[in-house]
């Protein structure tokens, strides 16, 4: 069946970037004859902006009903301090399609991206499973009194049973399927006691279900100070939506920046409580993580990695999964050969690297 692919290219960088990732899936589609159908989006800050639409009921229950998957961009226009649309887009697909799975590889492709003295990229392979749909960032609170001496802003942290305990279900069952020792998780039990307990307590709970898997528990900043030291010690790691968010941009540093980091967000099927007897078909969001940085748009200078390396997760999710084998691969040749933009060591151009990754791509398969 032909499989129908979502494409926002977001704002500032987003456009450029997921052009050149499109170009890859354009070859896959035309020259490899894979069965996939582009559907270009015009979402973003020019369309809020212009319409004050962010995403469209219509569109968004579409994507929900017959597409494979999402290719998005970066959202962020400083025309829209308070990203509005950035939100309606964003949280629109992963609350409203139920990606509670954050899946963020952290993996150095090349030794000399590895920033740490006397390590290198065999030092550097995990992935981090965040929690997509809870946490902080449901955006439950509010002001009171704003703007003036006595204003008072409240946040509230929502974890339930149900959504702690299928991602960190689907953490171990990553570490199962490939093969993977160790998983740890992240949280401020000590400091939350009663929101964080709660990930404390169903961690070991579902580990003992897992008895081949070594299970480690952390508090949040302690991780941090580890993944520093000595990130070798980590396979999988599971945490809450906020924490997630900041292991996971410690990680990119270590795995050469933000322009070499993808993403997915899954619906995994899980067992257990949460577990769904007949699980629809879900579509999954794929985008690589850095921003939009709009000082850089149309200057020709973003690198397009992150993008490319994010086309072969979904591409491995879709059914080709030897295919994200080929294209990581290809991006690792490019940065080791230094075909690739200066944030990780070269001279070419957004366009020029897509050139050169689209002739690997092409020789690859003569």
């Amino acid at each position: 069946m032909t499989k129908l692919v979502a494409v926002v290219p977001g704002d500032g960088i987003g456009p450029e970037v997921i052009g050149e990732a499109t170009r890859v899936l354009d070859f896959y589609r035309s020259e490899r004859r894979l069965p996939i159908e582009l559907w270009p989006l015009d979402l973003g800050a020019d369309r809020y902006l212009r319409d004050g639409v962010g995403l469209p009921a219509e569109v968004r229950d579409r994507i929900g009903r017959d597409a494979a998957a999402v290719l998005l961009g970066a959202l962020g226009d400083p025309r829209l301090p308070g990203l509005e649309h950035a939100r309606e887009i964003l949280f629109g697909l992963r609350f409203g399609l139920d990606l509670y799975a954050n899946v963020r590889p952290i993996r150095a492709l090349v030794d000399r991206l590895v920033p740490l003295r006397e390590r290198s990229r065999a030092d550097v392979d995990l992935v981090v499973l965040r929690e997509n749909t809870e946490g902080i960032y449901a955006g439950i609170g509010g002001q009171f009194k704003r703007g003036t001496r006595d204003e008072v802003a409240i946040s509230e942290d929502v974890n339930t049973r149900r959504g702690v305990e299928r991602l960190i279900r689907a953490g171990f069952e990553y570490a199962r399927t490939h093969r993977k020792r160790r998983v740890a998780m992240a949280d401020k039990s000590n400091a939350m006691r009663h929101a964080h307990e709660l990930w404390y307590r169903v961690f070991f709970e579902v580990a003992r279900e897992y008895p081949e898997i070594e299970a480690r528990h952390s508090y949040v900043d302690t991780m941090c100070l580890h993944l520093v030291q000595d990130p070798a010690q980590f396979d999988v790691i599971v945490t809450c939506n906020l924490f997630g968010d900041i292991l996971t941009d410690l990680g990119a540093a270590l795995q050469g920046g933000l322009g070499m980091a993808a993403s997915a967000n899954l619906h995994p099927p899980v067992r257990g409580c949460c577990e769904e007897p007949h699980p629809p078909i879900r579509v999954a969001l794929f985008e690589p993580v850095h921003g939009s940085a709009p000082a850089l748009a149309g200057k020709d200078v973003a690198n397009p990695l992150a993008s490319i390396l994010t086309v072969g997760m979904m591409l491995s999710h879709l059914g080709w999964p030897e295919e994200e084998t080929r294209l990581e691969a290809i991006v690792a040749h490019a940065v080791a050969t230094k075909h690739c933009t200066p944030d990780v060591g070269g001279s070419l151009g957004t366009r020029a690297v897509g050139d050169w990754v689209l002739r690997e791509l092409a020789a690859s398969f003569t």
